[in-house]
């Protein structure tokens, strides 16, 4: 009996980058290639009361079904957090309606997908841009339209140029703190200049913010949803890098009209995120000192990420560039013209250290001269030793180009 499965499957390229990364959970390699936090930033003790405190106070109501929006005691806190940092930049203030709990922020992009594509509708990105965002969209089939980026974020004129000759855009991804995959953080006077293009143009905009708590130095720069005079931005925030990935808690903040049409999307995929995590956090929000826990987090990888970028400077090439973050999770590494980061990759791999090779993070232009490495994961001597094993492999793999 033949089976027959849909047609986006059937039209989905099975990517090569699991593979290579299935490698990565050998126990003597060394990775660099994940997006995760270190385990000991997890706040276990006090998750522990909370869930204990959930259960004793409202245990019946923590283990039933719950909104599809979310628990409202958690909206609230974070409309209360949200408040706090950026209405004194300019904000409108964030109603707790316009805000939806989702199963971690792939489920906002995958849901962000649902309401806007249609097959062959575009999306503009950055170049280069989050895979894992990449991946999501795609899933509706739509054109991919890289916008040239410098160290400063997305180039406006650029942008303006491409709204101007393009159709059927649905709308813009970006990432202006941290970025993943490079690190960078957008200028506030890039941020003013985007949005004077979004605004023109009244394209909607996804700004992923996963990294903003985890900045190390400098003043906090405005969001782009606090220069939205016509609320043309989702924003979308998450626990995963603050408290724990497995809580799978994250947010949308959007407007009325969009909201209620992610909500019909949510309802009809998992009814509601899970609500004993959602009352947990709620109840962790309100009990204990989240700013100072997200403070020593981001004291911790601060060091690791000098940690690295001193490995990098005292043992890479002097012809290998990367980028010197100043928040997130990871930074970005570009050889020289004509390398391949895939081929690379086996030199890497015989020395036992891995990282994510970068042509997945540009879908239209499949760039393969640049890679991304974490450095919140690992401890301070296994960072010197891959990186040590890095160069060794980069080093190797130039002189056989040669």
């Amino acid at each position: 009996m033949a089976i027959h499965f849909s047609e986006v499957l059937s039209k989905m390229k099975g990517s090569d980058l699991g593979p290579l990364l299935a490698l990565t959970a050998q126990p003597d390699i060394i990775s660099f290639a994940g997006g995760l936090p270190a385990p000991r930033t997890f706040p276990l003790k006090e998750l522990t009361e909370v869930a204990v405190k959930v259960r004793e106070e409202d245990g019946a109501g923590a283990m039933q079904y719950g909104p599809s929006l979310g628990f409202m005691g958690l909206r609230q806190a974070i409309a209360d957090r949200m408040n706090r940092m950026y209405c004194p930049m300019g904000m409108d203030k964030v109603d707790p309606k316009n805000i939806m709990i989702t199963t971690g922020s792939q489920q906002g992009l995958d849901i962000t997908g649902r309401v806007f594509i249609d097959k062959d509708d575009v999306v503009l990105i950055e170049s280069p841009s989050y895979l894992g965002a990449i991946g999501a969209f795609a899933l509706e089939q739509p054109k991919f339209v890289e916008v040239p980026t410098d160290d400063q974020g997305m180039i406006p004129e650029e942008l303006d140029k491409i709204l101007a000759t393009t159709d059927k855009v649905k709308f813009i991804y970006v990432i202006p703190n941290y970025q993943n995959p490079t690190g960078i953080c957008w200028s506030l006077e890039r941020r003013q200049k985007f949005m004077e293009v979004v605004t023109k143009y009244e394209i909607p905009v996804f700004e992923d913010n996963p990294y903003g708590d985890l900045r190390f130095e400098g003043e906090e720069i405005a969001p782009l949803v606090s220069m939205d005079p016509k609320h043309l931005v989702i924003y979308s925030g998450t626990f995963s890098k603050t408290l724990a990935p497995g809580m799978r808690l994250a947010w949308l903040v959007c407007n009325d009209e969009i909201l209620a049409k992610m909500d019909l999307v949510k309802g009809s995929t998992d009814l509601s995120t899970p609500c004993v995590t959602q009352r947990e956090v709620a109840m962790y929000m309100e009990n204990y000192d989240f700013e100072g826990h997200i403070k020593e987090n981001c004291k911790l990888y601060a060091h690791r990420r000098d940690v690295m970028c001193d490995a990098i400077k005292k043992y890479f090439p002097s012809d290998v560039k990367s980028t010197y973050p100043h928040g997130g999770l990871f930074l970005w590494v570009e050889l020289p013209e004509g390398c391949d980061a895939r081929d690379l990759f086996k030199y890497a791999i015989e020395r036992k250290v891995a990282y994510v090779p970068g042509d997945s993070f540009f879908p239209a232009s499949g760039k393969r001269n640049y890679f991304r490495l974490n450095f919140s994961y690992n401890d301070d001597d296994v960072i010197e030793d891959g990186v040590k094993r890095l160069a060794d492999a980069l080093k190797a793999y130039l002189a056989d180009k040669k």
